[in-house]
């Protein structure tokens, strides 16, 4: 859906009418009652419009989306709403997702960086816990720009980017930051997918859960686990796992989970048995999707 609240009130303001800006404008009646009716003008229309008021066309005219819970992450995102929703999803799943990886960071002190924009880590946390922390909320920011974008492989590494720029792992040529690994690794005692095989084995994956026409989120818990065990990176897979499944849920208007650090165990469990045993992952999966509802429980946002 599309708001043209921005630009009526600047009609309002410059006491233009409907009629004015159509023949200024050049402008069909049926392009003026789509104002009116909600409906997406062409981007031409669009710029002459922002061109003759004077304003920015991201202040005329604002995408509503259907998903209640996305459109309030970025409207609080957008208005940098202390306190809210967005507020503490990215305080959160930054420290769960973090700390299951093992940065020494507490949620306090993931908090007070968040908030702050300052550091008061003290002793022995590393300059990388720190950045990565930093480049998480950039990621989950970048998760809700284009949350109702196709997952393609270009936001996959993408986010791999956005994660791991400017830390230690960058200085090594071979790490390959936002590209997929160039070394074979191993995760839990398993070989993943080779190095020569990674693009060709993403590909299928996505082609498959791209195709589905109704996803649900046992299918986004599917598409983590085989995201997982192919391990298309050097490092960071599972933060980048993570933020994809974040980014499905609120393409396909479900309920997201975030794994909390208390349930690593099960949650690695889940993942190195998935091809014997589903129901474990599953079920700590849902697990963090109830936990999801109680957040939105707590803010009154209502989704059933």
């Amino acid at each position: 859906m599309i708001s043209y609240e921005g630009l009526e009130r600047a009609l309002k303001e410059k006491e233009i009418g409907k009629t004015e800006l159509s023949k200024q404008l050049g402008l069909s009646t049926r392009t003026v009652a789509k104002i009116a009716k909600g409906e997406r003008l062409s981007k031409a229309s669009i710029q002459k419009i922002s061109d003759f008021v004077g304003e920015p066309s991201e202040l005329l005219v604002r995408e509503i989306s259907d998903n209640k819970i996305l459109q309030i992450l970025r409207d609080e995102k957008e208005a940098n709403l202390s306190g809210g929703l967005y507020h503490e999803i990215q305080v959160r799943m930054t420290y769960n997702s973090n700390h299951i990886e093992g940065s020494k960071l507490s949620e306090d002190q993931t908090r007070y960086i968040f908030e702050t924009n300052t550091i008061d880590a003290g002793n022995g946390i590393s300059v990388d816990d720190i950045l990565e922390t930093v480049h998480h909320f950039r990621a989950i920011d970048y998760v809700i720009d284009n949350a109702e974008e196709i997952l393609t492989e270009d936001i996959i590494k993408k986010l791999h980017y956005i994660l791991k720029q400017y830390t230690k792992d960058s200085t090594f040529s071979w790490f390959a930051v936002g590209d997929y690994k160039k070394r074979a690794n191993m995760v839990g005692g398993k070989k993943t997918t080779k190095p020569a095989d990674v693009h060709r084995a993403m590909e299928k994956l996505l082609n498959e859960y791209n195709k589905k026409e109704n996803v649900t989120i046992e299918d986004i818990i599917s598409f983590h686990a085989e995201f997982e065990l192919i391990h298309p990176f050097q490092d960071g897979n599972g933060r980048v796992g993570r933020l994809i499944v974040l980014k499905e849920c609120l393409r396909y208007n479900l309920i997201p989970f975030i794994i909390e650090d208390t349930k690593k165990n099960y949650y690695y469990r889940g993942l190195n048995e998935w091809k014997k045993e589903k129901g474990w992952l599953t079920d700590t999966c849902l697990d963090g999707q109830d936990a999801f509802k109680k957040l939105l429980d707590e803010f009154e946002i209502k989704y059933r």
